[in-house]
């Protein structure tokens, strides 16, 4: 199955249902294998790749570089950049002097001339949204940066920075990447309405609940070594018995229906059409294989809705 290409909000931007996310990159998988990890991604229909600044400090973005050259331009690629950077002041936050020093440098490490979508990283309380909302204005017209985004924002935050866009004819924000899965919800659930009324697209990210939802925890008493939350040291706080149990009722709602409990939540996501693309991260080609499979299941509404509650 070819896979599906989405609108991003109300803008022309097109990504691919399914996102690569690049955390893991010069973190849990670096250098030649994290390339091919990369590129295979891309030749398994992948298009939309995002990354950060602060990804292993850079790391993440020179390898996304390495890994799109000759591929440049088969792929939409993201980057974000307001969270600190290092421990210095002006190495953090959306300023105009941070946020354009931190573009050129994500330029240098991804090799590349512009990127198609800059998303905010997260809010900033000390920076006037106007001031931030002009920065990102000059990097698109620039031509370093084709759409803006934030990623970590509410509702309100998102429809605040909208406002003074349209109000002074500046570039809109057309994304919004936030934590949102089957087990701990939407970050805001509001943003899906304000997404409609606004007119950017939701890109989800964290959708297996850090692992959670794959499964592999269940009947365990501590995360298996080498896995997400054994490296986050978080298993009894994200492993709770209530949590686990959830799971279990997915997986079997999901095997009755000839799928896993993995491809039901990413699938969940994709059936909600304030969706742009799903980020999911892998650490290998298999994990990119399996993943793409649920792009190829389709819930309805009403199966959508028993998900939700389930």
């Amino acid at each position: 199955m070819t896979m599906e290409l989405r609108r991003l909000g109300t803008s022309g931007l097109l990504v691919s249902a399914i996102g690569l996310g690049g955390n893991t990159f010069g973190a849990t998988v670096d250098g030649d294998e994290a390339v091919r990890v990369i590129q295979s991604a891309i030749d398994q229909g992948i298009t939309f790749i995002d990354t950060a600044d602060v990804y292993s400090k850079g790391r993440s973005e020179e390898l996304v570089g390495q890994a799109l050259k000759g591929r440049r331009d088969g792929v939409v690629l993201t980057t974000k950049a307001g969270m600190a950077f290092s421990d210095s002041p002006y190495e953090q936050g959306t300023s105009r002097r941070w946020l354009t020093a931190s573009v050129e440098r994500s330029l240098r490490r991804l090799g590349v001339d512009h990127v198609d979508l800059l998303q905010v990283h997260r809010f900033d309380p000390q920076t006037p949204p106007e001031e931030t909302i002009r920065a990102l204005d000059d990097l698109v017209r620039s031509g370093k940066v084709r759409y803006i985004g934030n990623s970590n924002y509410e509702a309100w935050q998102i429809a605040e920075s909208q406002g003074i866009a349209r109000h002074h004819g500046l570039s809109p924000w057309v994304s919004a990447q936030n934590r949102w899965n089957l087990i701990d919800g939407l970050s805001d659930p509001t943003l899906l309405g304000a997404a409609d009324g606004l007119g950017f697209g939701i890109i989800p990210y964290t959708p297996l609940a850090s692992g959670l939802l794959t499964g592999k925890y269940q009947g365990t008493t501590a995360a298996p070594e080498g896995t997400r939350l054994a490296r986050m040291g978080s298993y009894d706080k994200r492993a709770t018995p209530e949590n686990l149990a959830r799971v279990d009722r997915l997986s079997e709602w999901a095997r009755a229906r000839g799928h896993t409990v993995g491809e039901l939540a990413i699938a969940f996501l994709l059936a909600h059409r304030q969706v742009g693309s799903v980020i999911v991260g892998a650490r290998t080609i298999e994990q990119v294989t399996h993943n793409l499979k649920a792009a190829d299941w389709v819930l309805t509404p009403e199966e959508r809705d028993i998900v939700a509650t389930h």
